[in-house]
C-alpha cells in the first residue's frame, strides 16, 4: 500500500560513488543517515553504548570527535565493538587524522579552514589511501579561511563553495577521489544556496546538513526545511540532522525526512489526525502508545490512526492497516483499505500492535521464501 505515484518521484543528482567502510555513498546508493556521538571518545564504553542506540534507530554511519592522541587511540576499541563505520572528526591537528586512519576509522573528516598547509593535507591523503579510508571535506560557515572572509567580507554561499573546491582540487591533484563534500551553515538560506551551487560544479557525493540547527523542535523544523529543499531537488547522498539531543533522536528525524519524501522506508509510518471534538477515542494518547510499542519494528509498514469517519476511510485506503473512530467506543479496523472488523477503545492499542506484528511476520516470511527460491 501507499506506493509512490508518478508525481512523487524525485530524480537524484548523478554523483560519483565512494565507500565509507561497507556503506556506499553516492551513485545509486540509498541516502545514508549519519549522527555524531557527544561522549568523550576516550570513554570507550559510553561512546559504544551511544553508538549502539543510534544503530538501533537505523543509523548508517557515525562520526566521533578525535581532539587528542588518546581519542584516536580509543578508536581501535570502538571500531571493533560496533557494526557501523566510524568517521573521525579532525580539527586543527592533522596528525590526529593520520592516527585515526591507523586505528580503524573508515573516513576522515577534515575542516580545510583549520587543518593547516597543503603539505599537511597531502599527508592526510596519503594516510587515507594507505589505510583504505574515505575522506570528507567539511566546510563550515563558522570557520572559513581568512583569505575568503577578506574576499567576501562575511560567510556567503560563494565563499563556502570556493573553499570546498579549493580543497577538493588538492585531493584531485593527488588522484584521490574517495571523498565527499559538505558546505554547512546554520543559516538555512546560505546552506541551501551553497549546496545547490556546489552540486553544479562537481560530481563528488555531497553530505548535507544544516549545522548547529538547535533544539529538538526548532532544529527539526530548520533541518526539515533545509534538507527537504535539497533532497526534493535531488541533492544529497548522505545526511545528518544536527540537533541538541541524544544522537539517536537525530537518526529518527533523519529517517522521518527520508520516509516523508519516499526516498527510504523503515519501520511503521503512522498517519494520524490531530483530533477534534468528533474523535471516537483519544488519538494523541493512542499514537504515543503505538509509536513506543512499535519502535522495534524495522520492516516498512503504513498505519493510519484517525479519530472519526470524516477522513478515516480515505486514509485507510492508502495504508496497510487503519483505524477509524466510531461511536460508543467501537472503531472500524481496515486492512488494505477495506473494512475488516471492529475493535474497542479498551483493547485497541494491544490489538493494533498484534495485527502489525503478525503482518510484519507474514511479510518477512514471504521475503525469506522469495529469497530462498531465487
Amino acid at each position: 500500500m501507499n506506493g509512490l505515484r508518478p508525481y512523487q518521484h524525485i530524480e537524484r543528482r548523478k554523483s560519483r560513488q565512494i565507500h565509507v567502510g561497507k556503506v556506499p555513498v553516492g551513485g545509486d546508493a540509498p541516502i545514508s543517515i549519519q549522527t555524531m556521538t557527544n561522549t568523550l571518545t576516550t570513554d570507550v564504553a559510553g561512546t559504544v553504548a551511544q553508538i549502539k542506540l543510534a544503530e538501533a534507530a537505523g543509523v548508517d554511519i557515525v562520526r566521533v570527535s578525535t581532539p587528542d592522541k588518546e581519542s584516536t587511540a580509543a578508536l581501535r576499541d570502538i571500531v571493533k565493538a560496533v557494526e557501523v563505520p566510524i568517521v573521525a572528526d579532525i580539527h586543527f591537528q592533522y596528525k590526529r587524522a593520520i592516527e585515526a586512519a591507523q586505528n580503524g576509522a573508515a573516513c576522515l573528516r577534515i575542516n580545510p579552514g583549520n587543518i593547516g598547509s597543503k603539505e599537511k593535507v597531502k599527508e592526510v591523503i596519503k594516510a587515507a589511501r594507505d589505510h583504505g579510508c574515505a575522506m570528507r571535506i567539511g566546510v563550515n560557515a563558522g570557520s572559513l579561511e581568512k583569505h575568503l572572509l577578506e574576499k567576501y567580507g562575511e560567510p556567503t554561499p560563494e565563499a563556502l563553495v570556493e573553499s570546498a573546491l579549493e580543497h577538493a582540487q588538492m585531493l584531485w591533484d593527488e588522484d584521490f577521489y574517495e571523498f565527499k563534500i559538505s558546505v554547512k551553515a546554520s543559516d538555512v538560506f546560505m546552506a541551501v544556496a551553497a549546496y545547490k551551487e556546489l552540486a553544479k560544479r562537481c560530481d563528488q557525493p555531497l553530505h548535507i546538513g544544516i549545522t548547529e540547527a538547535g533544539s529538538q523542535r526548532a532544529g527539526t523544523v530548520r533541518s526539515s526545511i533545509g534538507l527537504g529543499q535539497l533532497l526534493w531537488s535531488g541533492i544529497g547522498d548522505t545526511m545528518r540532522v544536527s540537533l541538541s539531543t541524544p544522537p539517536e533522536e537525530e537518526v529518527k528525524v533523519g529517517w522521518d525526512i527520508l520516509k516523508t519524501l519516499g526516498l527510504r522506508n523503515r519501520g511503521v509510518k503512522i498517519i494520524s489526525c490531530p483530533s477534534c471534538a468528533r474523535k471516537g477515542y483519544n488519538v494523541v494518547e493512542t499514537v504515543a502508545a503505538l509509536e513506543e510499542r512499535l519502535s522495534h519494528i524495522t520492516t516498512p509498514m503504513t498505519l493510519s490512526i484517525i479519530g472519526c469517519m470524516v477522513n478515516g476511510p480515505g486514509e485507510a485506503l492508502m495504508t496497510d492497516l487503519g483505524v477509524t473512530g466510531g461511536p460508543s467506543g467501537k472503531h472500524m479496523v481496515y486492512r488494505a483499505g477495506a473494512k475488516d472488523h471492529v475493535t474497542t477503545t479498551e483493547e485497541m492499542v494491544d490489538h493494533i500492535v498484534e495485527l502489525v506484528e503478525k503482518q510484519v511476520a507474514k511479510k518477512q516470511a514471504e521475503e525469506a521464501s522469495q529469497k530462498a527460491a531465487s
